[in-house]
């Protein structure tokens, strides 16, 4: 499978929280998988630290790269045909980045790795 995981699922993941889910964490191990992390997400965690809303043990153009590399992820750049998704979905969301992940799990026929409900009801594979 082709995962593409959002930004609390990766978060949780690379700090082992028990808010991931058994069977997200199944999915994200399992090294049949390729899992890839947005540059919408790197961005929503840099903008969230810059904010002071998301402490980080260090900043986020260091920490994200190394969480990466050591969990196998693959960065996936935000594309135009991932971005013109966009008009097509229903307005279910007002997360922009949520929205656009949905974006791009359609656009590159990914699956979504979310707990958001809502995101969930986007006309998208979505695992949890």
């Amino acid at each position: 499978m082709t995962l593409l995981v959002d930004t609390s699922a990766f978060l949780w993941w690379a700090t082992g929280s028990p808010r991931l889910s058994a069977h997200a964490t199944d999915a994200l191990t399992d090294p049949g998988n390729q899992v890839f992390l947005s540059a919408v997400s790197a961005w929503e965690i840099a903008l969230k630290h810059a904010l002071g809303k998301l402490p980080l043990p260090e900043e986020p153009g260091t920490l994200i790269p190394r969480l990466r590399e050591r969990h196998r992820v693959e960065e996936l750049a935000l594309s135009e045909v991932a971005a013109l998704q966009l008009p097509k979905l229903p307005t279910l969301h007002r997360d922009p980045f949520d929205r656009m992940l949905v974006c791009q799990a359609i656009a590159h026929g990914m699956m979504l790795v979310t707990s958001d409900s809502l995101v969930r009801r986007y006309p998208v594979r979505t695992l949890w």
